[in-house]
């Protein structure tokens, strides 16, 4: 028979001593002291135990207090709240370079998923685009345009929104800036207004119905040939002009809800559909909310952070976290390496896959 048993050893943190010596020549009496070199002087947390603090805050959920609580009863670590805060600045800091070329990679992706919500504490936004490999974060004092161009790294600060790709949404006027044939509406959303709809006073219950109806056989077509555009298509042509017929009544219908919902998708027509032409692109931005779920545990548990250097370090760390789950990465290694080459001086690694590491400049 066999059994294993895991278990962690009563001081998981090994304590290493690095020492100097200093000797004086017996004739001249000259005295010859060593340096210790500065990367080992830096802090008393190695990049590992470093990496592992900025996880642990990241993914606590709590106070800094209570990581300190973790390190001391767990690993053996005892350390101040001061030292937990002073490595969150520096893994922050060393990760702005792969932070930058996340949004560059961002920027040009050709199929992205946007999204954003509330950090209330520090009264800013906190920004989310991602694509099938990488997200980026961004505490923004802004939910609007400027908000959104410093998401993607632009400075511009026109009234133009300048966005490549095609972008996955939901109904935030902000969007509707861009041309809707290079937009996908989230269909999840638009399930939850048609169920309000069908929920809501009379007048508006069988339009609801019969929408929500019409999103049911639209999900069933996408499950069913999703793998297989043409076919997508084909069996989609049907349901795109029951769509049109449907949201054309509704808009004529003068009832409240209805009317103003469907004359909105009529004007947005063709980004219903882009899930039908266009390789690569979901009928929902439920990826996106997939990536904000840690943050809005992470609001909901501590309030967030309020200083600059707190916001900076929420942002960058979400990234990498969320950066190396979608590419099957560990989170503690890529930080541990960051910080190994940030301490050194070295380029530190990057969170783009394999195939995208070379960018254009």
């Amino acid at each position: 028979a066999r059994h294993q048993v895991m278990e962690l050893p009563e001081r998981a943190v090994t304590l290493i001593e690095h020492q100097a010596y200093a000797c004086t020549c017996p004739k001249c009496g000259h005295r010859t002291t060593a340096a210790l070199p500065a990367e080992l002087t830096q802090s008393v947390c190695g990049e590992r135990l470093a990496a592992a603090i900025g996880l642990l805050s990241a993914r606590v959920h709590g106070s800094r207090r209570a990581v300190t609580e973790v390190l001391e009863e767990v690993l053996g670590a005892p350390l101040s709240l001061g030292s937990v805060s002073a490595r969150e600045q520096e893994l922050a800091a060393a990760l702005a370079a792969s932070h930058a070329q996340l949004q560059q990679h961002l920027a040009a992706a050709p199929v992205k998923h946007l999204d954003e919500t509330r950090w209330r504490r520090a009264q800013r936004w906190l920004w989310s685009v991602a694509d099938a490999s990488c997200a980026l974060f961004h505490l923004d004092a802004q939910r609007g345009l400027h908000g959104l161009q410093r998401l993607l790294g632009q400075n511009d600060r026109g009234n133009t929104l300048k966005m490549q790709g095609i972008v996955i949404s939901d109904r935030y006027g902000l969007y509707d800036r861009l041309p809707s044939e290079r937009r996908q509406l989230c269909w999840a959303h638009l399930k939850r207004d048609f169920t309000a709809l069908a929920q809501g006073p009379p007048p508006q219950q069988s339009w609801g119905q019969r929408l929500l109806d019409l999103e049911h056989a639209v999900f069933a077509c996408w499950h069913q040939h999703r793998w297989r555009l043409p076919r997508l298509r084909r069996a989609l042509a049907p349901l795109q002009r029951r769509m049109h017929r449907l949201l054309q009544a509704g808009g004529r219908s003068g009832i409240a809800g209805v009317a103003g919902l469907c004359r909105y998708l009529l004007r947005q027509e063709q980004a219903l559909w882009c899930f039908a032409r266009v390789p690569g692109v979901a009928p929902t931005n439920n990826h996106a909310e997939r990536m904000l779920r840690p943050a809005v545990q992470w609001r909901k548990g501590c309030l967030g952070s309020h200083s600059e250097h707190g916001c900076r370090f929420v942002a960058r760390m979400l990234s990498a976290i969320q950066s190396c789950k979608l590419q099957g990465r560990s989170a503690l290694q890529f930080c541990q390496d960051t910080l190994f080459a940030h301490r050194r001086g070295l380029p530190t690694p990057s969170l783009l896959p394999a195939s995208a590491h070379t960018l254009p400049k």
